[in-house]
């Protein structure tokens, strides 16, 4: 069954040591704690960056400010939020990856996607939206649908929604308050993308769909 070959592949990812054992580049600095969050139900995919410092010490994916921005824009509750059975959490990067020299996390791990992500997916075929957060999600998820730039990507939200493939897809920013300043100077993300994002949402997790 699907779900046994899920949890069986989770239980892989999350004794995963390809980071320090046979890294693309430096390896990790710290041990390995890989967060992802597969289901067998959910029809929403979170597919964000990388976990950070807090939910590398918690083991909870988006355990802070910036998941509480996220939940805020999906407007779903905590509990909704971490309900597998409703959404499925797969970053691009499934550990944290560290820091750089001016505190700032660094780019998701390079040995990640390629040796989980197409796997993972292949497990949840019952997945119907996407919502690909951040530059690096939005590489994977759009290929050449892509734009050069996150904010002309993100942008071109209602055309990307519109493409007849499957999953669905919904590109959008990182959730962090560093962000603060984009929303403001991109109005449009809240007053047109956010309502629709929270109606699909929504209906998706209504049990007549």
């Amino acid at each position: 069954m699907t779900s046994d070959a899920l949890a069986r592949l989770a239980e892989e990812i999350r004794a995963c040591r390809i980071c320090i054992s046979n890294p693309l580049g430096k390896p990790l600095p710290h041990e390995p704690r890989p967060v992802v969050v597969p289901s067998a139900t959910a029809r929403i995919l979170i597919a964000g960056q990388a976990p950070g410092t807090k939910v590398h010490a918690t083991g909870i994916p988006f355990n802070d400010a910036s998941g509480d921005r996220l939940r805020d824009w999906m407007g779903v509750t905590r509990d909704e939020f971490y309900d597998a059975s409703l959404f499925a959490i797969v970053p691009m990067g499934l550990c944290f990856p560290g820091q750089d020299v001016k505190g700032s996390d660094l780019p998701p791990r390079r040995e990640c996607a390629p040796a989980w992500r197409g796997r993972l997916l292949e497990l949840m075929p019952q997945i119907e939206l996407v919502l690909a957060i951040g530059g690096y999600a939005q590489a994977w998820h759009l290929k050449e649908a892509r734009a050069r730039t996150l904010s002309e990507t993100v942008g071109n939200w209602r055309q990307i929604f519109a493409s007849p493939s499957s999953p669905k897809i919904l590109p959008l920013p990182h959730p962090s308050w560093r962000n603060t300043a984009w929303m403001k100077k991109h109005l449009w993300f809240e007053t047109d993308l956010l309502p629709f994002l929270r109606t699909e949402i929504r209906r998706r997790l209504s049990p007549s769909g």
